[in-house]
C-alpha cells in the first residue's frame, strides 16, 4: 500500500485515502487491490522526466485529470452510496472510452458486471456531444444505456453534477447549454431515481446559469432572511422536542430551505412575491426506529407535532403506507404554527431518511425494501419500449420524460394489487400498463363498480375491472387521451404495422395495374403520382391507394395525360422570381438564428413581446418559429420540453414597429378610476389603446388593457404613470411574473 501511494503527488494521495474511508464496503484486503489496480489503470504515474522538473507535483493536466476521477468517485460513494464496483467502473470508463482500454481487458481483470456497466458508460460517452444530447435517437441510446445497468445512471449523474459544480469556469454560452442539458435530461432523471439533495443541487445550478438575475435575487434575500428563518424555526420546534423528550423516544431533527429553484416556481405559480412565500423551509423529525416498529413510531411522533399545532388536512401525504414508485417514504403534514404562519413538517426514520437522500441506490444497503420491485419494473418497462423501433423517437423522448417528471397516481387491480402511474393517466393507460394485449383489446371498464370510458382520468384509490372485446383494436386517437410512455409506444407501434401492410397491398394492386395498362414501374411514376395527390411520403400514396381513396380510372388519366405533356411540352421563358419577406417591417427589427432560412415567424400571443424584451424562437408545428419573451412561462415549458426546437432570436434596429402587449392591472373600485386610466393612455401619443376589459367585487377591479406601444422603455414608462394613479394598486404585464 505504501509503494502504491508513494508514487503520487500529496493531494493525490490525501484525497485517494479519502475515497477509500469513505467506500463502506472495501472490506477485503483483494477488494482494496482491485480499486488500486483500477486507479493506476486510469490514473498512470507520470514519466520520470516529468517528475524530474516538477518534483512537487504541481497541478500539470494529467493531474487535474487524476483529480477529476477521484472527485467522481466522491460524489458516487458520499452523495449517491454506491460501493467498490461503481467506483472502479468510473475509474476505468474515460480510459476505455478513448480506446486506451478494451472491454475483454476490464473483464479479465475485474469480472463480466464490471465490463457490462463500463460498456454502457461508454456507449453513453460516445453518443453524447452538448449539442446532440437531445437529438431522438442519441436519447434513445442514452436510454438503453441506462437500462442495461441502474449504475450506469448513477454513475452518469455523478458525473454530470461534478460539471454542473465546475461550470463557473466555462463561457456564458456553455453555461447556458449545461443549464438546458440539465433541465432536460439531467433533473428528471435524478427526480425518477429519488437523489433529492443532487436533483435540487442540479435545480439550483441550472436557474443559476439560465437566469442568473433572478438567480442573485433570491439567493441574496434568502441570505437576509437566513437568521429571522433560524429564530423562528427554534420556536416552533421546542414544544414537540419537549414532549419527544418527556416521551424517550430517540430522534433528530434537521431543517431544510427550499430550492431557489422551487421557490421561483412557487412565485410563478402563484403570482406572489418572495416575501409572500411562507413555506420556504421544511423541519424533518428523524426517529430511531426499525422493522415493524417504524410506521406505529411515526404516526405517534405525528400525533405529537398535530397535538402542539393545528394541520392542514388537505396536506396529509402517507408515503410510509404508499411509498413513491421511486422509493420515498416519509409522513408528511403542514401544520400552522407561531404567528399564524404554515410550516411543513416530515417524519421518517433513519432508514427512510437515508432512501429520500440517496434514493434506490440506498436500497443496496437495506436488500429487500418496498422499492427494489419498482426499480427492476421500470427497467424492464424502459428496455420494452426502447427495444420496439419507432419512427419518430422525439415523441418517445417527450413521452419519458413526462414519465420522470410528473406526479402519481395509486390505483387497485380487482384482486387488490397495486399499480402506480403517472398523474393524469386513463383507464387505457392503466389497461396498457396490465398488459399489452389487454390495452389493444381495450372497450371500456368498470371503475369502484361504474362503467367509465377510455378517456377516464384515474383518481387515487380507483379500483379498476378492465372490460375487452375481440374486436377492438388501438386507433389513431387513443394518443390524444394517453400519457404514459408505454401506452403511447404500443400505439404508435400497431398504427405503423397498420399502415406498413395497407401500403404493401396498396403497392401490390398498383403494381398489377401498371402492368395492365402497358405502362412500367418506375420511380418517375410514383413521383408524378405523389405530386399530383400532394404526399410527401410513398407510403402514403400506396395506403390512399389501398384504402380506395384514389380511383384507378383517374390513376390512369393522370399517366397517360402526363405523357402526352411531356411530348407537346415546349421550354418555358426563363423569368426573375422574386420572394417578399411575410413581415416586411418586422424583418428589420429581428433576426432568427442564421441557421433557419426561409421562414415566417409570428409573435405569441400568451407574452406579446416587446422591441427591447429577451426573447427567443421556437420552431412551431405548420406555423413557423413563434417568438416569445424568454421569461414567459410557456417559454421555460418548451425551453425545457423541446430544446431541440429552440432558436436564437434578436432585435435589431427599432424601426416603425407597434407591438401589441396587454396590461393587468388592480386597484380600488372608485368612481371615475377607469375614465383615469383611458384619459392617461389616450393623451400618449405612442400609444394606441385597442381594448379594455374591467372585472369588480367587493370593492375591488381587476383589469386587461390591450395596447399597441413601441418599445420597452416605453412601456415601462406607462406602467410607472398607471401605477402613480390614485386607486391603483398593481400594474404589470399579462404572463409577468417577476415586473411589478
Amino acid at each position: 500500500m505504501g509503494d502504491f501511494k508513494s508514487k503520487y503527488s500529496t493531494i493525490i494521495q490525501e484525497k485517494f485515502d479519502t475515497l477509500q474511508k469513505s467506500c463502506r464496503n472495501l472490506l477485503s484486503e483483494e477488494d482494496i487491490r482491485l480499486v488500486e489496480k483500477a486507479f493506476e489503470l486510469a490514473a498512470p504515474v507520470p514519466p520520470k522526466e516529468v517528475q524530474k522538473v516538477m518534483p512537487e507535483f504541481s497541478l500539470y493536466e494529467e493531474e487535474k485529470e487524476i483529480l477529476k476521477i477521484l472527485d467522481i468517485a466522491l460524489i458516487i460513494t458520499t452523495e449517491i452510496g454506491l460501493g467498490r464496483t461503481s467506483i472502479i467502473c468510473a475509474m476505468l470508463h474515460t480510459k476505455v472510452a478513448k480506446g486506451e482500454l478494451s472491454i475483454s481487458e476490464v473483464e479479465d481483470i475485474f469480472g463480466p458486471k464490471v465490463a457490462q456497466i463500463v460498456e454502457g458508460l461508454k456507449n453513453i460517452n460516445s453518443i453524447y456531444t452538448p449539442q446532440k444530447i437531445v437529438n431522438s435517437e442519441n436519447f434513445r441510446k442514452l436510454l438503453l444505456s441506462f437500462a442495461q445497468d441502474i449504475r450506469v445512471q448513477l454513475i452518469f449523474l455523478a458525473e454530470k453534477l461534478y460539471a454542473l459544480r465546475g461550470a463557473e469556469h466555462l463561457t456564458e454560452a456553455e453555461q447556458k447549454q449545461l443549464a438546458r442539458e440539465t433541465d432536460y435530461v439531467y433533473i428528471p432523471f435524478a427526480h425518477r431515481l429519488g437523489l433529492y439533495n443532487i436533483k435540487s443541487e442540479m435545480e439550483d445550478k441550472a436557474l443559476r446559469y439560465s437566469n442568473p438575475e433572478i438567480y442573485a435575487e433570491i439567493s441574496r434575500k434568502l441570505t437576509e432572511s437566513k437568521t429571522a428563518r433560524e429564530k423562528y424555526i427554534a420556536e416552533f420546534i421546542a414544544p414537540i422536542v419537549e414532549e419527544l423528550n418527556k416521551r424517550s423516544i430517540r430522534f433528530k431533527v434537521k431543517y431544510r430551505t427550499k430550492t431557489i429553484a422551487s421557490i421561483l416556481n412557487k412565485m410563478r405559480k402563484n403570482q406572489v412575491e418572495f416575501e409572500e412565500i411562507y413555506d420556504i423551509f421544511a423541519v424533518r423529525f428523524i426517529i430511531d426506529s426499525s422493522g415493524e416498529n417504524e410506521k406505529p413510531d411515526c404516526w405517534k411522533v405525528y400525533s405529537i407535532v398535530t397535538d402542539k399545532y393545528t394541520p392542514n388536512p388537505q396536506r396529509l401525504r402517507d408515503w410510509i403506507t404508499v411509498p413513491k414508485s421511486n422509493g420515498y417514504e416519509s409522513l408528511q403534514t403542514t401544520v400552522l404554527g407561531p404567528g399564524k404562519r404554515w410550516v411543513e413538517v416530515q417524519i421518517r426514520t433513519e432508514r427512510m431518511d437515508e432512501i429520500a437522500e440517496k434514493g434506490f441506490a440506498a436500497h443496496w444497503k437495506y436488500k429487500g425494501g418496498t422499492s427494489d420491485s419498482a426499480i427492476e419494473n421500470w427497467l424492464n418497462e424502459l428496455r420494452e419500449i426502447l427495444e420496439s423501433p419507432e419512427e419518430n423517437a422525439i415523441e418517445l423522448l417527450d413521452d419519458l420524460k413526462l414519465d420522470l417528471q410528473d406526479k402519481e397516481v395509486h390505483v387497485f387491480t380487482p384482486k387488490g394489487d397495486l399499480i402506480t402511474l403517472p398523474a393524469g393517466a386513463t383507464l387505457l393507460d392503466f389497461a396498457y400498463a396490465i398488459h399489452t394485449n389487454i390495452g389493444c383489446k381495450c372497450v371500456g371498464g368498470k371503475v369502484n363498480q361504474r362503467n367509465e370510458t377510455l378517456r377516464y382520468q384515474l383518481r387515487n384509490g380507483d379500483e379498476i375491472t378492465i372490460l375487452t372485446s375481440a374486436n377492438q383494436q388501438p386507433k389513431a386517437d387513443w394518443l390524444n387521451f394517453t400519457v404514459t410512455s408505454k401506452a403511447r409506444n404500443k400505439i404508435r407501434q400497431f398504427l405503423n404495422e397498420e399502415v406498413n401492410h395497407q401500403a404493401d397491398i396498396g403497392k401490390e394492386l398498383l403494381t398489377r395495374r401498371l402492368k395492365n395498362w402497358k405502362i412500367e414501374f418506375t420511380d418517375e411514376i410514383i413521383r408524378k403520382l405523389m405530386q399530383h395527390y400532394k404526399y410527401k411520403f410513398a407510403l402514403d400514396l400506396y395506403q390512399g391507394i389501398a384504402i380506395g381513396k384514389h380511383d384507378p380510372a383517374e390513376i390512369k388519366d393522370i399517366l397517360v395525360q402526363t405523357k402526352e405533356d411531356e411530348k407537346t411540352a415546349t421550354p418555358a421563358p426563363v423569368k426573375d422570381i422574386h420572394i417578399s419577406h411575410p413581415h416586411k417591417v418586422a424583418e428589420d427589427v429581428l433576426i432568427i438564428d442564421k441557421n433557419v432560412d426561409n421562414v415566417d415567424y409570428k409573435f405569441a400571443r400568451c407574452c406579446n413581446p416587446v422591441f427591447g424584451d429577451e426573447i427567443i424562437g421556437f420552431v412551431s408545428i405548420g406555423e413557423g418559429i413563434k417568438v416569445h419573451r424568454k421569461q414567459c412561462k410557456n417559454a421555460l415549458d418548451l425551453q425545457r420540453r423541446y430544446p431541440y426546437r429552440i432558436v436564437q432570436t434578436q432585435w435589431t434596429n427599432a424601426g416603425v414597429t407597434s407591438y401589441q402587449t396587454v396590461l393587468s392591472l388592480m386597484g380600488k373600485d372608485e368612481i371615475g378610476v377607469v375614465n383615469k386610466i383611458t384619459e392617461l393612455i389616450s393623451k400618449d401619443p405612442r400609444v394606441t389603446m385597442r381594448a379594455i376589459a374591467i372585472n369588480s367585487a367587493e370593492g375591488i377591479f381587476e383589469g386587461k388593457i390591450t395596447v399597441l406601444i413601441d418599445n420597452t422603455e416605453h412601456l415601462a414608462q406607462l406602467i410607472t404613470r398607471l401605477k402613480h394613479l390614485p386607486g391603483i394598486l398593481k400594474v404589470n404585464r399579462h404572463d409577468s411574473m417577476l415586473e411589478q
